[in-house]
């Protein structure tokens, strides 16, 4: 299974947090999303959110296969791949969405889906949802989360800087909360594209 992230691609964009306003900085930016770009893979996915790789392959990794129900097909290799085309913060976050739409694409089997957070602490403890690239290079702390579809339950975590055991929970809670608007995203994304077909 491929995925491919792209600007060519006929892309739509679309609002992944109803009507909250980016400059609260606990909101998200918009998101894009297009199925089965790719005609020879069994499934493909673009995901586009706003305008250290084997670490990174890693979290990815071990993301999916916390819900990917592989033992209802042994001995089946699942390959992702994904090409990073531009980053404008949140990369890894973007990564994580796009390879579970890329594995929603595909039929793969899970057991919940899976969404990616980051959140940013700047120098006065103030809380930015989804930074940009600037806001993280100027950020104290950058933390991702991988959060399942089911309870909100924490999948994976990447954490970069300095944060107190309080700003770790605020963050962890900031997370869950936005993670309802990528799991709208992702039903919306879905219908649209079931609904054509």
């Amino acid at each position: 299974m491929e995925e491919e992230m792209h600007t060519d691609a006929k892309i739509r964009a679309e609002s992944g947090t109803g009507s909250s306003p980016r400059g609260s900085g606990c909101s998200l930016r918009h998101f894009a999303c297009e199925q089965n770009l790719l005609s020879r893979p069994d499934g493909s996915a673009s995901f586009l959110q706003g305008v250290a790789e084997k670490s990174r392959e890693r979290l990815i990794r071990n993301t999916c296969e916390a819900v990917v129900l592989g033992t209802l097909h042994p001995r089946t290799s699942i390959t992702v791949v994904l090409q990073v085309v531009s980053d404008a913060g949140s990369l890894l976050a973007c990564c994580l969405n796009a390879a579970c739409m890329a594995l929603v694409d595909a039929g793969v089997p899970m057991r919940a889906l899976f969404c990616g957070i980051t959140c940013a602490l700047d120098s006065d403890g103030t809380l930015v949802l989804d930074p940009t690239s600037k806001q993280e290079k100027e950020a104290r702390a950058v933390l991702t989360f991988a959060l399942d579809s089911v309870e909100r339950k924490l999948l994976m975590s990447s954490t970069k800087g300095l944060y107190s055991d309080t700003e770790l929970q605020q963050c962890l809670a900031a997370a869950q909360a936005a993670s309802q608007h990528v799991f709208r995203f992702y039903r919306e994304s879905l219908q649209r594209r079931y609904s054509k077909s």
